[in-house]
């Protein structure tokens, strides 16, 4: 009798485990599908491969993504509310159920899933970047208190950097200054940063055009203030309208100023140690044409790699290999 009970349970393991190995094989082929761009093909399969493990997680994401490429989206919400409403869900199914209730522009109930997941997630960066966009489309300016609390939860995250900048550039804050230039550095070469290049040199002729700046960063943190004060001291004619160019010696004069003055030690930061790395190594220059002379003269630059080839190659490998993210800690709002 033993050893027939132990004969069925080896079966009933084999069944398992075979059933498992096949609902594994046919969300590979279903993935497969979709990065093609069948979804057709890629339903059916990622749909068998959820019906024979429900609980998988992996496979109800994969399944709710197909379907909503194919802006099937209510078939697509039926995979993946349940998963939030049971508890199983993780950070990318909040995100995901969000994606499908804009597209459907039922923003309620975006934010209270947004709610939801951050209280489940509070330090989930994604999470602050969809709940503030979703802020701004209802024209609410509590849209930069999400951008901001992504800043400082999840500094790793770039999309709050830009948010946050393009944000700030409206309204002049000097924090977009190092927002915007910690994000390009973050994702050196996307079309978002071309964008950004773009704003911040804009961004920085605002920000040197004021004339009383002690008033201007009155409300402002100690660090903003610090920051705003050493930089705006740099410019000696404001009777000069203020270039790309002319912006190069000023930033190089800040770091100067910024590590002389010893402040790094009150106010430790990745971007200005960065800075001051590349201005230590002869690539600031090479770092400025590419950030700002790029994005006010395109010829300009242009002829300006052509004459400094080896220099720009070195500097294009140094910010390849140095796009890592923000650390914690050095949020000083």
């Amino acid at each position: 009798m033993k050893k027939i009970i132990l004969l069925l349970l080896l079966a009933c393991s084999f069944h398992v485990t075979s059933m498992g190995q096949d609902a594994n094989r046919l969300h590979e082929l279903g993935k497969n599908y979709m990065i093609e761009g069948d979804y057709v093909n890629a339903e059916s399969l990622l749909y068998e491969a959820y019906q024979k493990d429900t609980a998988n997680l992996v496979f109800a994401k994969d399944l709710t993504l197909c379907l909503y490429f194919q802006k099937e989206l209510k078939k697509a919400l039926k995979i993946i509310v349940p998963k939030i409403e049971n508890g199983t869900a993780d950070d990318q199914c909040f995100q995901i159920a969000g994606n499908i209730y804009r597209a459907l522009k039922q923003y309620d109930q975006m934010e209270q899933l947004y709610k939801l997941g951050l209280k489940k997630f509070p330090d989930d960066g994604a999470l602050y970047n969809e709940m503030g966009e979703l802020m701004a489309i209802k024209k609410n300016e509590s849209c930069i208190t999400f951008w901001e609390k992504g800043i400082e939860k999840d500094p790793a995250y770039p999309r709050n950097y830009f948010n946050a900048c393009r944000y700030y550039a409206e309204s002049g804050d000097i924090s977009g200054l190092w927002y915007g230039e910690m994000y390009v550095t973050m994702d050196p070469f996307s079309t978002r940063s071309s964008e950004m290049k773009e704003i911040l040199l804009r961004s920085y002729k605002n920000f040197f055009a004021i004339r009383d700046i002690e008033n201007h960063l009155k409300d402002k943190s100690k660090f903003e203030q610090k920051v705003g004060m050493v930089l705006h001291g740099q410019i000696r004619d404001t009777s000069e309208p203020l270039t790309a160019q002319s912006l190069i010696m000023f930033r190089a004069g800040f770091i100067l100023d910024w590590f002389a003055e010893k402040s790094s030690e009150k106010y430790p930061h990745q971007l200005f140690d960065r800075l001051r790395f590349m201005l230590r190594e002869g690539m600031f220059e090479a770092y400025n044409q590419w950030l700002f002379v790029s994005a006010e003269n395109l010829t300009a630059f242009q002829t300006w790699t052509q004459l400094h080839q080896e220099e720009y190659e070195r500097f294009l490998a140094f910010i390849k290999k140095n796009s890592s993210p923000f650390p914690k800690g050095q949020y000083y709002k």
